[in-house]
């Protein structure tokens, strides 16, 4: 009888054997990877079958099932008649800079469903405890709805302030739904979010596909940071929920970051965003029309909300930050956390340089993960020998992600200048055609060189072998960090 079972087993575990060394390979080839990343999956599963398809269901999966494409589709569709077709103006700002805005409306139109729209009033906030000051006025003076999405919401002291004020206003009759990353806010509890339940507040997790793959895969999460209020006010940018973000976290110290506060038809387009996440997550459809209200003219800033993520065949902001350093006429200031680029990124920013183009970028410093940081500075030695001017931030977390092209176009929002952001990642950004705007995020650049080493490369050259050894081995993880 033992001996039965033995063999059944032995039997099942070669079919198994077979199945993985079959069908998985099948399966990346049906993927469009790169083919050195293809390649390299194919060679671990033929040699270590088992091992090879655990890695793979948990790192391989880079897409989202086209499933969340229609799902998208149905959205638009719904919301087609709710919208208010405001048409995008063109601005004096497009004649003053060239054609450098009015190229990249037609790329991000192509890219995005959204279009650029005018009449709005954008505010960009770099003082965190302003930050939240603005957050909790939208929040208080709420009249009808209250959408949240978040990649990290810390169960500490301003997580819990901030769910307090949510309660209170569920607790009014205000209709608060509430969406979060099940990774980056893995202390989440059961126990912190109870009262909000209780409260009336619809609490979701995000889920980025159904497939049992993309379920397994750690790669596809969201990194988004998004608030509507009453469909009428916005936020969105580089802060997350916790303490460390008001600098209250003795490790990192003071928080540099940069937040947008949106008015105006564009807001609209931030709530489509959060209405497609909530249905991928719940599979309710955001339609009603009070959430839509109709947009009013505010100010005289062109913007438009882009969402990019692996349900999304053109990389958006990949592609996007490639063509705005192609276009730069003479300036690229960027400002990332974590600074992982792509080939076809370091290539147009030398490239920008090479041909007289300004290009500065500021990274994080010491507060940087190790292997990141590393990674990192791989990228220093051909950027420096181009032309290009390297800061790193020393005061304390640099955590901002925006770029701004010839002081007259801009990009605000949650993607990092890396893979992860370009390519795995939920993110989203506003594009913002307004030379003000432009002009204030290069003059908090200046403001923020007293806090930052700048990398020379005479300096630079002379590093030991020791540290570029460091460098080489954290590059080779440069496509999921």
């Amino acid at each position: 009888m033992m001996e039965s079972w033995e063999s059944l087993l032995g039997f099942a575990s070669l079919l198994g054997y077979a199945t993985t060394l079959l069908l998985l390979p099948v399966v990346l080839l049906t993927k469009k990877e790169q083919p050195v990343s293809t390649v390299a999956w194919v060679m671990a599963i033929v040699t270590m079958p088992i091992v090879g398809a655990i890695l793979f269901a948990v790192f391989g999966v880079n897409r989202v099932a086209r499933r969340r494409l229609r799902s998208r589709q149905r959205i638009q569709e719904s919301l087609g008649s709710l919208l208010p077709p405001i048409a995008g103006s063109p601005t004096a700002e497009d004649a003053e800079c060239g054609p450098v805005p009015a190229a990249l409306r037609r790329i991000a139109r192509r890219l995005d469903s959204t279009r650029a729209m005018w009449g709005n009033v954008v505010d960009v906030l770099h003082d965190a405890d302003r930050v939240f000051a603005e957050i909790e006025g939208a929040i208080q003076g709420a009249k009808s709805s209250i959408h949240l999405e978040y990649y990290i919401w810390q169960p500490d002291r301003t997580g819990t302030r901030l769910r307090d004020l949510l309660i209170a206003r569920a607790q009014e009759g205000i209709k608060v739904r509430f969406l979060y990353d099940t990774l980056g806010s893995m202390w989440l509890t059961r126990r912190f979010l109870q009262p909000m339940r209780d409260a009336g507040i619809h609490v979701a997790t995000f889920v980025p596909g159904r497939s049992l793959f993309e379920r397994w895969s750690i790669n596809l999460r969201s990194h988004r940071k998004i608030i509507i209020v009453d469909g009428a006010v916005g936020f969105t940018g580089g802060m997350n929920v916790g303490d460390e973000y008001l600098g209250r976290d003795p490790y990192f110290g003071y928080w540099r970051d940069t937040h947008l506060r949106l008015r105006g038809p564009v807001v609209l387009q931030l709530q489509e965003v959060f209405a497609l996440d909530w249905m991928s997550a719940t599979r309710e459809q955001l339609v009603q029309p009070e959430l839509y209200p109709a947009a009013v003219q505010t100010g005289g800033v062109t913007a438009q909300v882009l969402s990019g993520g692996p349900d999304d065949e053109e990389n958006v902001f990949h592609t996007l930050m490639f063509a705005a350093i192609n276009e730069a006429r003479r300036s690229v200031t960027l400002m990332t956390s974590y600074f992982v680029p792509p080939p076809a990124i370091v290539t147009a920013l030398e490239t920008a340089a090479l041909r007289g183009v300004r290009v500065r970028i500021m990274v994080s410093g010491p507060k940087t993960y190790w292997v990141t940081r590393h990674a990192c500075r791989s990228y220093y030695d051909s950027l420096l020998q181009a032309g290009a001017e390297i800061y790193e931030y020393r005061r304390g977390q640099q955590h901002a992600k925006t770029l701004a092209i010839d002081d007259c176009w801009s990009l605000v929002g949650t993607p990092n200048c890396d893979a992860r952001s370009l390519f795995l990642n939920f993110e989203v950004a506003v594009a913002i055609y307004d030379a003000t705007i432009a002009e204030q995020l290069s003059a908090h650049f200046e403001l923020d060189l007293p806090d930052a080493l700048k990398i020379e490369l005479p300096t630079w050259s002379k590093r030991s072998t020791v540290e570029r050894l460091k460098e080489n081995l954290c590059r080779m993880f440069s496509p999921v960090l």
